[in-house]
């Protein structure tokens, strides 16, 4: 049995790259503004909570914010849900690791029945012992509360778990939580992200994370 049985999984940036249908998502929703903008600008959004990133990248007021999220919606539920692509190694990854007899835990700040239908579509939900993400109201957005909340509701022992993400919000919701974090550079956060919020682990590679987990 590998050192961590409860694995927790982060998934924008981490299992799939959402670039494409996050972006087109942003992009429409500030065109209703009468904002255009540089989609590849906006890879900042993958990751963070929408409302606070329509916030802090846009400077809108929370209630501009909030109307923001649900503009976006409007493109992303039909389509760019899917405009998504798994990183090569991904399901590999996870077969292996549930073979080895670790339990696989999603924990994402994106809205749990967006994740379960991105899981689905790509046959990874087979993989997972359970999946926890925020509400469509706004509930449960942060990654500490995304990871408190599965630790109520799935029993992980967390001497023998870590958690796995490419932003700061991984690792700083895993801290506050107390457990470990691998913070992966194949996503979205940089190694210098990483460094800054004390990530206990730091892969460049899908290979190097099997060797962690497998160890």
């Amino acid at each position: 049995m590998p050192k961590y049985k409860y694995i927790l999984f982060d998934l924008d940036g981490t299992l799939d790259d959402p670039f494409e249908g996050i972006t087109k998502s942003v992009e429409y929703a500030m065109k209703k503004f009468g904002v255009e903008s540089d989609r590849e600008k906006l890879k900042c959004f993958i990751g963070p909570p929408l409302t606070d990133s329509f916030m802090s990248y846009f400077g809108l007021d929370e209630q501009n914010a909030k109307l923001a999220v649900d503009y976006y919606r409007e493109y992303y539920r039909p389509t760019g849900i899917f405009e998504v692509s798994i990183y090569e190694g991904i399901p590999e990854l996870l077969a292996g690791l549930q073979m080895a007899g670790c339990e696989l835990i999603l924990a994402t700040s994106k809205p749990i029945i967006f994740a379960d239908m991105i899981l689905e579509k790509f046959d990874l939900k087979k993989y997972f012992a359970a999946t926890f993400g925020s509400e469509l109201d706004g509930t449960r957005v942060k990654k500490d509360e995304v990871i408190a909340y599965a630790l109520e509701n799935y029993p992980i022992d967390k001497s023998s778990a870590i958690m796995v993400g490419d932003r700061r919000h991984d690792v700083e919701g895993a801290h506050k939580n107390g457990m470990p974090c691998i913070g992966v550079t194949f996503g979205y956060g940089d190694r210098d992200e990483h460094i800054a919020c004390g990530a206990d682990f730091i892969v460049d590679t899908i290979s190097e994370l099997e060797k962690i987990l497998n160890a």
